[in-house]
C-alpha cells in the first residue's frame, strides 16, 4: 500500500471545567470530550525522497507547512520510528480553524494513526498517544476518540459510554479567539459554579441524553461570552429553535446545540444562517452527529 485516505474529525466539549492554575502556566481541567462526524480529509502518499511534503486546500491561511502540527507528527513518527521514507499529505480542510474544535490537533493525529497504518508500525493507540503529547494536549484524545473523561491538562483520558444518538447543530461566527487570552482572564476565584462533570459521567453511563445536556457548561463561557455577546445570541437562537440545550465548545468561539430531531435540526440551521446574514455576518454552519466508530 503506497497511498491512504483518512478522516481526522472535529471534537466538541460536553463540559469543560478548569480546577486550577498550575505552576508551569497549565490549567488543571477536568472535561468531557466527544467526537464528532465533521471532518478533514487526509491523503498520505509514500515517497522515495526522505522528505515532507504538506499540500493545503483550505481557504484560511495556515501559515508555513513546517509551523504545522501535521509537518511535526509527520516529523515525529519518522524520526521516532526510524521511517526511511518520505511522506506526502494533502489536506482538504473542512472543520473550522481556531474554533474549539482541535482541528490542528485531530489533523496531527490523523496523521499519526494513518502513517502507522501506511508503513505498518503496528503501534497501539496508546504508545500513539504518549508520542503525541509533547505536540499538544488534545492530540492524544483525537487519536483516542469517541467519549472521554478528561484530566490533569487534558492528557489523562478515561473512556466513558458514548451519548445516546442526536443531531447536532454547530455554529462557528467569525471572531478570534486566542486560547491563551481565554485561560489567562479567566477568574477561577470568581466562579459562581462548576460544571457537573461527575453527573454528566453518570448520565453518559445511563444513557441519558436529557441528564447529560441539564449539565452542559463550559466555566470559558464567563470570558468568552462577555467579549462576544455574539456566542450569547447563537446560543439562544439554537435553543428557541428547539435545541435541548446549547454551549460553547472549549475557548470558542464555536456553539452547538443538541437536538432529537434532524429536522428540527436543519431548520435550527437555516434560522441562525438567515439570522446572521441579515445582520451581515457570515458563519459557518453545520449539521452533524456525535461519532464514536473507530475506524
Amino acid at each position: 500500500m503506497d497511498s491512504l485516505n483518512y478522516k481526522a474529525r472535529a471534537k466538541i466539549n460536553l463540559g469543560l471545567d478548569v480546577c486550577r492554575r498550575l505552576e508551569n502556566g497549565y490549567h488543571e481541567v477536568k472535561m468531557i470530550m466527544q467526537t464528532v462526524d465533521i471532518y478533514d480529509e487526509l491523503i498520505l502518499t509514500k515517497r522515495q525522497e526522505p522528505d515532507i511534503i504538506l499540500i493545503v486546500n483550505s481557504v484560511d491561511d495556515l501559515g508555513k507547512p513546517e509551523d504545522n502540527l501535521i509537518y511535526k507528527a509527520a516529523k515525529r513518527m519518522r524520526e521516532h520510528y526510524g521511517i526511511a521514507q518520505g511522506i506526502e499529505i494533502r489536506l482538504k480542510k473542512n472543520i473550522p480553524v481556531a474554533a474549539g474544535m482541535a482541528g490542528g490537533s485531530t489533523d496531527a493525529a490523523g496523521v499519526m494513526l494513518a502513517m502507522n497504518e501506511l508503513f505498518g508500525l503496528n503501534r497501539s493507540k496508546k504508545e500513539l498517544m504518549t508520542l503525541a503529547l509533547p505536540l499538544g494536549a488534545d492530540i492524544p484524545f483525537c487519536i483516542m476518540g469517541g467519549t472521554a473523561l478528561a484530566e490533569g491538562i487534558g492528557e489523562k483520558l478515561t473512556p466513558l459510554p458514548a451519548p445516546p444518538c442526536a443531531r447536532l447543530v454547530v455554529v462557528k461566527p467569525p471572531i478570534m479567539v486566542p486560547t491563551g487570552k481565554v485561560y489567562q482572564s479567566l477568574d477561577l476565584n470568581g466562579l459562581k459554579t462548576h460544571p457537573d462533570i461527575d453527573g454528566m459521567t453518570a448520565a453518559l453511563a445511563d444513557g441519558d441524553l436529557d441528564g447529560i445536556v441539564r449539565r452542559m457548561e463550559n466555566v470559558m463561557e464567563t470570558v468568552t461570552e462577555m467579549e462576544f455577546p455574539i456566542i450569547t445570541d447563537i446560543k439562544n437562537m439554537l435553543t428557541g429553535n428547539g435545541a435541548l440545550g446549547a454551549m460553547m465548545s472549549g475557548s470558542g468561539p464555536s456553539i452547538f446545540g443538541v437536538f432529537t430531531d434532524t429536522a428540527m435540526a436543519e431548520a435550527a440551521a437555516q434560522y441562525v444562517d438567515r439570522t446572521l446574514r441579515q445582520k451581515e455576518i457570515c458563519a459557518q454552519i453545520y449539521v452533524t452527529t456525535f461519532y464514536n466508530d473507530q475506524e
